[in-house]
Formats: structure tokens, sequence, C-alpha cells
């Protein structure tokens, strides 16, 4: 990402119910936004509960183990953040213009896929 102000944006939407007698929480779809943009997205077939992971909440660091041998935990942010927002209202947020634009890059398969007609013409 380049250097500058930018918005960042996850969401998470549960898929499920989560097995908390098991210690899994809920499965669901993740999706990072940078500046509106969608720009990566996965389904998460199950996720460690909050009340396991006491680093679920942190901002501008990795207080746990590293997800990825790319970097060593913490890995502080040094930049400024000017503000965080945690929006636990459940309400889905719709991005339809960055929706459009990844399925579009989905089907631009080659050779092309025959595809059932939708619609009517009147």
């Amino acid at each position: 990402m380049p250097e500058g102000r930018h918005a960042l944006r996850f969401e998470f939407e549960p898929t499920g119910a989560p097995d908390i007698a098991h210690g899994k929480g809920a499965p669901g779809r993740a999706q990072l936004y940078i500046d509106g943009r969608l720009v990566g997205e996965s389904d998460m077939p199950v996720t460690t509960p909050v009340t396991f992971n006491p680093g679920g909440m942190t901002c501008g660091a990795n207080p746990g183990s590293a997800v990825t041998p790319d970097y060593r935990a913490p890995f502080r942010f040094t930049g400024t953040l000017h503000s965080v927002t945690v929006d636990l209202s459940g309400d889905l947020i719709v991005d339809a213009e960055s929706e459009m634009r990844m399925h579009m890059a989905r089907d631009h398969e080659w050779p092309p896929v025959p595809r059932a007609a939708v619609g009517a013409c009147v």
C-alpha cells in the first residue's frame, strides 16, 4: 500500500453459529477494503472465540504470535492512526460497486463458459 492517508475497513459476516463448547467461533466471510475498494476476501470455516483471544481487539500492533513468518511480533505500526471505529451493530455494509468489480473480474474466464440466460426481452 502506498504511503499516505488511507481508510482501511475490515468486515466479518457470520455464516453460521459458533460452537463454543468445542472452542470454535462462528464461521464467516472476511473482507478487507482499502479506500472503499474491496481488495481481499476469504471464507473462514471457523474462527477463534473472542473469549479465548485477548489480542483480538488490538490496533497498531500484533501482541500475539505472528500469523506468518514474513514478520516478527509485535510488528508495531509506526505511522499515525487518525481514528479507529469499531461497529458491532451487526448491520451488513454493502459495497455494490466493489462487489460488481470483483464479479466482473471473475467472469473473464477463458475459454468462456456457457451461461444460462437471465431475464427476458419484452
